[in-house]
């Protein structure tokens, strides 16, 4: 489980996100929405410990990721699908992570195999597309088998296919009893992948509630998240 205690962080007068308190729960796929400089990405970072709160705390099952012994295997992460060495094989991104947290060779073969990327295995990632970055990242995230995903936009660059293939991994291990939170500006495709959304607004959170009650009697999730952005509802949580 994620939780986040009046999370808040501040750049000098910019207040990026301000304070947000939610629980992430496992066993279904959470939604994170919000446009351009919402403060998504500054929240999955306080989370994974590369920036800190001004206040407030983010935990993985109830520790700061600092405090993890072995961080992959508690939470993987996809936040840049470009964070691999340019001069590594996937195998050899995908070996050395292994290596720091002390995961077999045969794990990173089988992370190759559930992400597709065995034809392209010892090929340098700097040659990598976009869509195959994103499955080296996802890859990485898997190595550890956490009980924790986080995803930061996981289907930038992928073909249809490979939208699908997000969404039923997500879906895949939801249904596992992991925690999994994914972002998205696909709206139709969140409507397709989550069972609860989080909604962030210029930092402050706008929507804590399961995909069903916030559509409510919209026509589709983007008319409902147009809606309360626009201020004509509001939405609290229903925890």
């Amino acid at each position: 489980m994620i939780t986040l205690r009046h999370l808040t962080k501040r750049y000098g007068d910019r207040l990026a996100v301000d304070d947000v308190t939610a629980e992430i729960r496992p066993g279904q796929v959470t939604g994170f929405l919000g446009p351009n400089g919402a403060g998504k990405s500054t929240t999955m970072r306080m989370l994974l410990g590369l920036d800190r709160p001004t206040s407030g705390e983010a935990l993985i099952n109830g520790v700061p990721y600092g405090n993890l012994a072995w961080p992959l295997r508690e939470i993987g992460a996809v936040l840049d699908a470009r964070s691999a060495h340019p001069g590594r094989t996937a195998r050899a991104h995908l070996r050395a992570l292994a290596a720091s947290h002390r995961i077999s060779s045969g794990r990173v073969d089988e992370v190759i195999g559930l992400v597709g990327l065995e034809s392209v295995a010892t090929r340098r990632a700097g040659k990598f597309s976009l869509g195959m970055g994103q499955r080296l990242g996802v890859a990485a995230a898997l190595l550890g088998d956490p009980p924790v995903l986080v995803f930061d936009e996981p289907v930038n660059g992928l073909d249809p296919e490979g939208v699908r293939w997000v969404r039923d991994l997500a879906r895949s291990l939801a249904g596992e009893g992991r925690t999994v939170l994914i972002s998205s500006h696909l709206m139709s495709e969140m409507q397709l992948t989550a069972d609860h959304l989080l909604v962030l607004g210029r930092g402050r959170l706008l929507a804590d509630a399961p995909l069903a009650e916030f559509v409510g009697s919209h026509n589709s999730l983007e008319d409902a998240y147009l809606a309360l952005t626009a201020g004509a509802v509001e939405f609290g949580s229903t925890r």
